[in-house]
C-alpha cells in the first residue's frame, strides 16, 4: 500500500457537466457564490425538510474518475477512500487540505469497500474475483476468493455486521467486459454471501436476484436492504431495492422495499441513517433520475438530491457521521445534511 502522486483536484479538470433537475440551473464548476437552499435538492414528501441543511450546497471535491465507486470513510485519519475502477486504482482525499493522492495502484479493479469493528479495510476485487482486507499494518489478506471450487464472478460490494460476519454481493459486472476487469465465462450464479471471517466459510444468503448490488443493514440490523441491478440486462428485469429479515446467519421473507425510477433507474449503492432511512445512490433512468433518492423506512421516496452524474455508490462520514459523500461517475461530491450515517463501517 503506497501513496503516490498528487491527482488534480476538481478545480483544474475539465469542463463543467450541466445538469437543471428543477428548472433551475446550478453551476458545478463551483464558481460562483452558492445559493441557498440549493436548487438541486429536492424535498418530495414533507418528512424530508428535516433533512435538508438549508444553508449547505453540494460541492464537487474532485473530478477525472472514468467510474467512481465505492467510498469508505476514516475517521481516525479525516479521509475518504473511492475506486476508480476503469483506473485499476484506489483514490484517498483528505479532509484537511483537500487534495486527492493515489491509494492504491493496480487495485486489481477494486470495487466496493468498507471496515471492520478493527478499522481494516475490506475491499471487493472485480479482477482478482476476491474479497481482501488490508491490515493495520499494510498487508492485503486474502479473506475468500472461490465458492465451493469455483472461482467468484466478481464480488461488488460488502457490509460488516457488528457480529464481524462480512456481507457481499457478487453480480459478476467485473467479468461482463474487459473495462472493469476482464472477461470471463461465469461459474457461479450471482449471489449475495455471508463469510466467517474466523473459520474461512462461505454461505450463500441471496440467491433469488437478477444482479445483487449494493447492501446496507438497518440500524438494528434486523434487516437487509439489497439493490437489484438486473435492468443491466434488459428491460424485463428487475431495477427494485428489496429487503430481508436477517434471523441469526440467514435472510427470510423476502420483498420489494422500493421501485426504483423513474423508466428503468436504478438504485446501486445504498447507506441507511440513523432514523432508518434509505439513501440510494441512482441513475440510468435520464437526467431526472441521476443523484441520491431517499426512501423512508416504510419505501416512500422523500426526498432526492440531483447530480449532474450517474451516483454509482454513496456513505457518510464527517466527524458528526452527517456529511454524505457521493462517488458519481467521473467525480466524488459531498453535501451536509440533516442525517447522520449508523454507526457502523
Amino acid at each position: 500500500m503506497q501513496r503516490r502522486t498528487f491527482i488534480a483536484t476538481a478545480a483544474a479538470a475539465g469542463a463543467s457537466l450541466a445538469v437543471d433537475p428543477l428548472g433551475v440551473a446550478k453551476d458545478w464548476n463551483l464558481s460562483k457564490i452558492a445559493r441557498y437552499p440549493d436548487p438541486a435538492i429536492e424535498v418530495i414528501h414533507p418528512s424530508f425538510a428535516k433533512y435538508r441543511q438549508s444553508n449547505a450546497a453540494i460541492e464537487r471535491l474532485y473530478t477525472g474518475a472514468r467510474w467512481a465507486e465505492g467510498p469508505v470513510w476514516f475517521g481516525d485519519g479525516r479521509y475518504l477512500l473511492f475506486s476508480d475502477i476503469p483506473n485499476n486504482r484506489m483514490l484517498r482525499w483528505s479532509e484537511e487540505t483537500g487534495e486527492v493522492s493515489v491509494f492504491r495502484s493496480p487495485s486489481n479493479y477494486a470495487n466496493g469497500n468498507t471496515r471492520d469493528k478493527q478499522g481494516r479495510l475490506i475491499t471487493c476485487e472485480h479482477d482478482s474475483r476476491r474479497v481482501t482486507r488490508t491490515e493495520l499494518d499494510g498487508k492485503v489478506t486474502v479473506l475468500i476468493d472461490r465458492f465451493q471450487g469455483k472461482p467468484f464472478n466478481a464480488p461488488n460490494d460488502v457490509v460488516v455486521h457488528s457480529n464481524n460476519s462480512i456481507w457481499f454481493s457478487d453480480p459478476g459486472y467485473g467479468i461482463m467486459s474487459n473495462y472493469e476487469g476482464h472477461k470471463a465465462p461465469f461459474e457461479l450464479p450471482p449471489n449475495v454471501y455471508r463469510l466467517d471471517p474466523q473459520t474461512g466459510e462461505a454461505v450463500v444468503v441471496v440467491s433469488d436476484m437478477r444482479r445483487p448490488n449494493g447492501l446496507c443493514f438497518s440500524p438494528d440490523e434486523k434487516l437487509l436492504y439489497v439493490c437489484d441491478t438486473g435492468m443491466t440486462d434488459g428491460p424485463q428485469y428487475p431495477h427494485h431495492i428489496r429487503v430481508y429479515d436477517v434471523v441469526y446467519d440467514r435472510l427470510v421473507n423476502g420483498r420489494v422495499f422500493a421501485e426504483v425510477g423513474p423508466g428503468l433507474a436504478a438504485a446501486d449503492g445504498i447507506r441507511c441513517d440513523a432514523d432508518g432511512n434509505i439513501w440510494a445512490g441512482t441513475g440510468w433512468g435520464g437526467e431526472d433520475s441521476s443523484g441520491v433518492q431517499v426512501f423512508s423506512p416504510d419505501g416512500t421516496l422523500i426526498g432526492m438530491i440531483h447530480l449532474p452524474e450517474i451516483c454509482a455508490n454513496i456513505c457518510f462520514g464527517g466527524a458528526k457521521r452527517d456529511r454524505l459523500f457521493m462517488a458519481a461517475s467521473t467525480s466524488l461530491y459531498s453535501l451536509y445534511v440533516g442525517a447522520q450515517g449508523i454507526l457502523r463501517p
